[in-house]
């Protein structure tokens, strides 16, 4: 398979230090995948994980010196923390090894339209109020990714293709679909006050492309649970690319823009 160039890269909630990360599709990922400058939109390193229980394997040190590599070869990185690496927030204008860290961004496309790049937890209430409640729901996340380690493995003996327990579950869940379009709709107020054209954005793992009263709504999703990233190609368009398969095998879903659900029903059928 050959290497695709984009002039960017937009990468989040990769989660390293959990058990739930795949550090592997990541990886696969980079190999095949270059960029003029990579944007990691928060909850790369999970934080709260860590502190719980320390789990580093090779995976995760192999992510790091991958875009520690890439920075070195000149590719510009920037990350932006979110609320399990939040941390870093304390570090703004400084840089790791040639990453920059800022709390969020103005990036300009080629064809002059410029984005709000943030991680998107700052309009979560959950997790800026009520701080416990966000805990409780990090545990039972990690419950509904136990369970979909087991079903890979299951599936994976029965040659079947990788599907997410926890974000079937998600949508299932009347009161979760209406966080995310509440999400949406003010992560995209934050961008019209901003004075840009869209907003990219991590944090709910619900990668989607579309438009929201005229500010064009991107969240990158996840690789957790999706194995999703955005690109921006050299004419400013942007792609939604979720990485299924491992190697050379690897099939690539591209994806110009996702339709957006019409209703809550419609996300619960999705």
């Amino acid at each position: 398979m050959e290497t695709r160039h984009f002039r960017t890269l937009f990468i989040s909630d990769v989660h390293l230090g959990s058990k739930a990360a795949r550090t592997d599709f990541l990886l696969d990922f980079l190999r095949y995948h270059e960029a003029d400058t990579i944007y990691l939109v928060g909850d790369i390193v999970d934080g709260w994980r860590l502190k719980r229980n320390w789990y580093w394997p090779q995976g995760c040190n192999d992510v790091v010196q991958k875009l520690l590599r890439k920075a070195r070869k000149g590719t510009r990185i920037v990350y932006i923390p979110g609320n399990h690496d939040e941390f870093l927030r304390t570090f703004p204008g400084t840089h790791f090894g040639g990453i920059e860290v800022q709390d969020r961004a103005i990036h300009e496309m080629a064809d002059g339209k410029k984005y709000l790049v943030i991680h998107g937890d700052q309009f979560d209430v959950v997790v800026r109020n009520m701080r416990v409640l966000a805990y409780l729901g990090d545990w039972a996340y990690d419950a509904a990714i136990a369970i979909n380690v087991g079903l890979a493995a299951v599936r994976r003996v029965l040659g079947m293709p990788y599907w997410s327990f926890s974000a079937w579950a998600k949508l299932q869940v009347k009161h979760a679909v209406n966080f995310i379009g509440e999400f949406q709709r003010v992560v995209a107020d934050e961008a019209r006050r901003s004075e840009v054209d869209g907003v990219i954005c991590g944090h709910i793992h619900h990668a989607i492309m579309e438009d929201i009263d005229g500010i064009h709504y991107v969240n990158t999703g996840d690789w957790v649970e999706s194995c999703t990233a955005i690109v921006e190609n050299h004419d400013g368009s942007l792609e939604l690319i979720s990485w299924q398969k491992i190697a050379a095998t690897a099939e690539v879903t591209e994806i110009k823009a996702l339709p957006a659900p019409k209703n809550v029903e419609d996300m619960q059928a999705a």
